[in-house]
């Protein structure tokens, strides 16, 4: 029905790992690794004639590549292996892989080779794996601008060289891999910030190994798996009030759209009633485009609501202020955006209020307004995204999006997942006003908070890809136009989650 979720495991974890099993493993981990590397290259190779190029640096990683380039050539392939470091230097398994290679008939060169009349089959990067510690440059750095420039496929082993594996960050010179060969879990910086540019299509190979039993903090990569037991079918006995009244708050001069678009979401992802208080008092008193929706003046918000919204196109003024304070005091499922972050990085008493909130608060700041909240520039976000969103999560004990490339979901107790969905046509005015709306309609429909907001941000970027599919966009995408696609994907996962094995009387449970 829906693929199951990956684990994501930073390079710590990934270290404990390999320091619990390689002294047990039979055959190695590396062997594995390379083993599992060369079956991915075979699939790449299908109706590709020609030589293979591997490139291998002087760890671990060109340890992989040896094994690779033995299996490729025991397999009958034309192997050329290109070797940065010497023999007697390698760590004790690389070095038993370059023996096992050479045993097989190997040979390397010590520099890259010309290119062939034929051209290269593939291109293989195992320079350097996830430990990279400092920026590539000079020789290696020109080895990766050669590869780079290959018109052929080029699969990475682990992580493309030069991509930093816990943050996404580009470190020198950095291979841009088409495919990307990845082994026991996924590594957060394949996900996130600029990996997505630069590993291509992933496989992951656990290497017969369960990440999570044996590593202390993994994360997840977000699929519908993770919320479908929430994607229940409605009954046909049922009425609005079953599904909650939502609301948004926000919308002052000039920006009452902000407040229209998330109200918009909200509406067409299901929930009963919303609601929009507009702070602009030349705001219309209805949405022609959706009458469904009922317009309110800010301060006039019923009381009684199932979740609340506030902060698209909230401004930043005095009554801004005192409607957040206010919002921050009832006692129902809450969601902070845009502005409303920025009037709560600027006041310690807002500040304090929100962290001492009983009831549900979730937070979807991008890479500045996480920045504002945690008293940093923007860059210092950036350096380390996972890190960041769980800082947020754990100082204001709550649920945070730090939106972006590779979206990092984090939760106060110290979950975290990586969103893969979306795409850069999504870089437009009022998306995250409608991501807000899609997340605060399923927390009026009684989601608990970390799957409302891992359903909504996975939702949103499904959204446009589908679109995207369809010849809408990416370039010149609206938010607008996400809205009712969004419906239609979920709506998908209803069907799919519905017809899926085993649902029968526990699906309506």
């Amino acid at each position: 029905m829906f693929a199951p979720a990956q684990p994501i495991c930073p390079v710590a974890g990934i270290r404990a790992i390999e320091k619990t099993l390689i002294p047990s493993a039979r055959p190695s981990l590396m062997e594995r690794a390379g083993r599992a590397a060369a079956e991915d290259a075979v699939r790449l190779l299908i109706d590709r004639p020609g030589p293979v190029l591997v490139a291998c640096g002087p760890g671990n990683n060109g340890g992989d590549g040896f094994v690779m380039a033995r299996q490729l050539l025991q397999a009958g392939r034309e192997v050329t292996v290109a070797f940065a470091g010497t023999a007697d230097a390698l760590p004790p398994d690389a070095a038993k892989a370059y023996a096992d290679f050479v045993a097989a008939g190997g040979t390397w060169i010590p520099e890259l080779p010309p290119v062939p009349a034929r051209g290269w089959a593939l291109v293989v990067d195992a320079l350097f794996g996830i430990g990279l510690g400092r920026p590539v440059t000079g020789r290696l750095a020109a080895w990766i601008q050669t590869l780079n420039a290959q018109c052929a496929p080029r699969m990475a082993l682990d992580i493309p060289s030069g991509l930093d594996a816990d943050a996404g960050r580009l470190m020198g010179e950095t291979f841009r891999a088409t495919h990307t060969t990845t082994f026991i879990a996924l590594k957060p910086g394949l996900l996130t910030l600029d990996g997505p540019d630069h590993c291509g299509e992933i496989s992951l190979q656990r290497l017969e190994i369960d990440a999570p039993s044996w590593a202390p903090d993994v994360g997840w990569e977000i699929t519908p798996s993770l919320f479908a037991k929430q994607l229940q079918p409605r009954p046909r006995n049922t009425h609005k009030g079953r599904y909650g009244d939502a609301a948004v708050l926000g919308g002052d001069s000039g920006m009452a759209g902000a407040a229209l678009l998330a109200g918009r979401a909200a509406l067409w992802l299901g929930a009963g009633r919303v609601y929009c208080g507009l702070l602009d008092p030349a705001a219309p008193s209805v949405d022609v485009l959706r009458p469904e929706l009922m317009l309110r003046r800010a301060e006039a918000l019923p009381e009684a609501l199932s979740a609340l919204a506030v902060g698209p196109g909230l401004g930043r003024s005095g009554a801004a202020a005192d409607l957040v304070a206010q919002a921050i005091e009832r006692d129902i499922p809450l969601l902070i955006d845009a502005d409303g972050l920025n009037l709560v990085a600027e006041s310690a008493e807002l500040e304090g209020r929100l962290v001492k909130r009983t009831a549900p608060t979730l937070l979807t700041p991008h890479p500045a307004e996480a920045g504002r909240l945690l008293d940093c520039d923007t860059a210092e976000v950036q350096q380390d995204r996972v890190a960041s969103a769980r800082e947020l999560a754990r100082r204001y004990r709550a649920t945070v999006v730090l939106k972006g490339c590779g979206s990092i979901i984090a939760t106060a107790d110290g979950r975290w997942y990586i969103n893969g969905t979306g795409h850069p046509g999504m870089a437009t005015a009022g998306m995250g006003d409608v991501l807000s709306g899609l997340v605060v309609s399923l927390l009026a429909q009684g989601w608990p908070p970390t799957d409302a907001m891992i359903a909504g941000v996975h939702l949103h970027g499904a959204a446009a890809d589908r679109l995207a599919r369809e010849g809408v966009g990416p370039v010149g995408l609206g938010a607008g136009e996400v809205v009712e696609a969004a419906r239609g994907v979920f709506n998908g996962w209803l069907v799919a989650r519905s017809r899926s094995p085993g649902w029968g009387a526990a699906g309506l449970s």
